[in-house]
């Protein structure tokens, strides 16, 4: 059993540059589906809310394998968990590649949610086992920078990709960029397994869950992020489907769009991350979320306009629409005692990806194309995620850190 050894600061910057590289690929596999809409509509000669089923399968088994996630990922190195599933994730990938048809296409989508749903709770786990709490804000905020790479050069890449050598070239990209950040990770990550002297037996898996979900401060920190993930999900899955149907966008102007706002999160998610750390997560959250409402209900009634003036707005909402998660993240390693930290937040990720796949599924669900190809109900979408992001404003204030962060006990005086 090795014990946690400070990292030196170059060491530390390597390994959340290196977690970044791995959310990156994750978060592109994700977020690539949403602009690949069209492609996919016509490849397949499928509806919107078909777009949106495939988007709620991966939601609803990352669910599943967060959940499921939480009775054991605490009782192994953290390390050698984040290596696996990550192989495992890079096959999900060659898999939707090489789909043949829509409905192996929603099972490859599956196998994706079953091992990258978990990726995100092992990264944040890692970020909570070596990083002082002071200091998490701006940790999160580097790794969560993976959100802007993705958006400058995972998604355009993959869009243009698409438009001229078919849907499934962005899945073969990601394939070969998953394998030299495997072959990184593998020689760069510490062993990160100082938890597991603490760990329970494993006849006390399923009743420790159960409890980790009837906890009362834990039951406040989930109920934050499905609201925040299904605000988010009732909008963003649309937005390229919308922009060319409604706005009169060609598919390949998608990728100007998502560079546009990608290049614009990649300056401000670091800062939002010091400002975390600066003036507190939850004031952070409100500020952010509050700011997100007017380009919200822009971008859900956005009138025809050129590409410019679509890419000179868009950067708006990408960095407040990203930024707020960042502070809710950091805010949800302080909720756990550290021994149970990675259980909670696999946990958490399960919930989160409840709140996504309910978010692409109620959105789907509003919107009908009608005869002449426009997409109506997304104005209805706007208005209901306004409501969902007032609600998360109010709520976030309910959520409190562990514990153990209080103050150390003074040691007793000498006779």
């Amino acid at each position: 059993m090795s014990a946690a050894v400070p990292l030196t600061p170059a060491r530390e910057r390597l390994v959340l540059w290196l977690l970044a590289l791995t959310q990156f690929t994750v978060i592109m596999d994700f977020m690539v589906m949403m602009p690949l809409a069209p492609q996919l509509m016509q490849a397949f000669q499928i509806e919107p809310a078909a777009v949106s089923g495939a988007v709620s399968a991966y939601a609803w088994c990352a669910g599943i394998s967060g959940l499921a996630a939480a009775m054991y990922i605490d009782r192994f190195d953290r390390r050698k968990l984040l290596l696996i599933v990550f192989a495992l994730f890079t096959l999900s990938n060659l898999a939707c590649a090489a789909a043949p048809n829509f409905h192996v296409l929603v099972l490859s989508r599956a196998f994706a949610g079953l091992t990258g749903g978990i990726l995100g709770a092992i990264v944040m786990a890692i970020i909570g086992d070596l990083i002082p709490v002071h200091r998490r804000g701006a940790a999160t905020g580097i790794v969560m920078t993976s959100f802007s790479l993705a958006s400058v050069a995972g998604v355009p890449t993959g869009v243009m990709l698409a438009a001229h050598y078919g849907w499934a070239s962005p899945f073969y990209i990601l394939v070969l960029c998953s394998l030299p950040i495997l072959g990184l990770a593998a020689r760069t990550l510490p062993a990160l397994d100082s938890h597991l002297p603490n760990r329970a037996p494993l006849s006390a898996a399923l009743p420790n869950l159960i409890a980790l979900y009837r906890e009362p401060a834990h039951i406040k920190a989930f109920l934050l992020s499905a609201i925040n993930m299904t605000t988010g999900m009732m909008v963003i899955p649309f937005i390229s489907p919308v922009l060319v149907s409604n706005v009169g966008l060609q598919p390949a102007d998608i990728t100007y769009i998502y560079l546009a706002g990608g290049i614009a999160t990649l300056f401000t998610a670091r800062m939002i991350g010091q400002w975390s750390d600066r003036y507190g997560a939850q004031k952070v959250y409100r500020i952010v979320s509050l700011l997100l409402i007017a380009p919200l209900l822009f971008i859900t009634h956005m009138p025809v306009m050129p590409l410019l003036g679509v890419m000179l707005f868009f950067p708006f909402f990408m960095v407040l629409a990203s930024g707020r998660t960042i502070p809710m993240q950091a805010l949800m390693t302080t909720v756990p005692d550290p021994v149970r930290r990675g259980a909670f937040l696999s946990a958490n990720a399960a919930v989160q990806q409840v709140g996504t796949g309910f978010g692409a599924l109620l959105g789907g669900l509003t919107l009908h194309t009608e005869a002449a190809g426009h997409i109506t109900g997304y104005g209805l979408n706007g208005w209901i995620a306004v409501g969902l992001v007032l609600l998360a404003v109010l709520w976030v204030g309910r959520v409190r850190g562990a514990a153990n962060m209080a103050a150390p006990v003074a040691e007793p005086k000498a006779a």
